[in-house]
């Protein structure tokens, strides 16, 4: 039997997460609200796969999954998502995540992206597959792809409202280092303010709203 950890802030979905699995015969045995939590207890339960939500207060999906992999660079991760943008999933994927599955498939893919990465087999959902191909074909970019995967991560915070001392804690990094990336951000993606940095993220599909 697949053993799982749910990571997902909100607890309906977890709960909805774990029926469907239960009746692929898939065990939960563990569920998170935070990246901070899966990373604390992810020693312990050494789950076989982890389903990581990507958009969630804290440090955020993408830098758990960047924290889980330095503790154990064998641990299988499924990233989820309901962003519609294919910077998401290359830059998870680059983390080190095995798979991407974006929340509007079907229920059913679920247990075969899960199935998959158990079986240490990359697995991208078809539509995202096709967005980030045609993306690649196309040449499209989106700004942030000037980014660095901190800048990234800080932007995204940036673009939710947060403080430069909120990120810092979050992220655990000081708040002057925050505070260079931040000049470093709007000089890449020609902001002024953190109100431009939103606009660009929401421009981009880089934010649920």
């Amino acid at each position: 039997m697949i053993r799982v950890m749910l990571v997902d802030d909100h607890a309906l979905v977890r709960m909805g997460f774990r029926m469907l699995l239960a009746d692929a015969k898939v065990e939960v045995v563990a569920e998170c609200d935070s990246g901070e939590q899966a990373c604390s207890d992810y020693p312990r339960v050494q789950p076989d796969v982890v389903v990581m939500d990507l958009s969630m207060p804290g440090m955020g999906g993408l830098e758990a999954v960047r924290r889980l992999l330095a503790q154990d660079p064998k641990a299988r991760i499924l990233a989820l998502s309901a962003h519609e943008d294919t910077a998401h999933p290359r830059r998870v994927l680059r983390a080190g995540a095995l798979g991407y599955l974006a929340k509007r498939s079907a229920p059913d893919a679920l247990i075969v992206a899960v199935t998959a990465v158990a079986g240490n087999h990359a697995y991208v959902d078809a539509s995202t597959a096709q967005a980030m191909a045609l993306a690649q074909v196309h040449g499209e970019t989106s700004p942030a792809d000037a980014l660095s995967e901190r800048e990234f991560a800080i932007f995204l915070q940036l673009a939710r409202g947060a403080s430069v001392a909120h990120i810092a804690q979050n992220l655990n990094l000081s708040p002057s280092t925050v505070g260079t990336h931040l000049y470093n951000i709007k000089q890449k993606l020609q902001a002024t303010n953190q109100s431009e940095l939103t606009l660009v993220a929401l421009n981009w599909g880089l934010l649920q709203t």
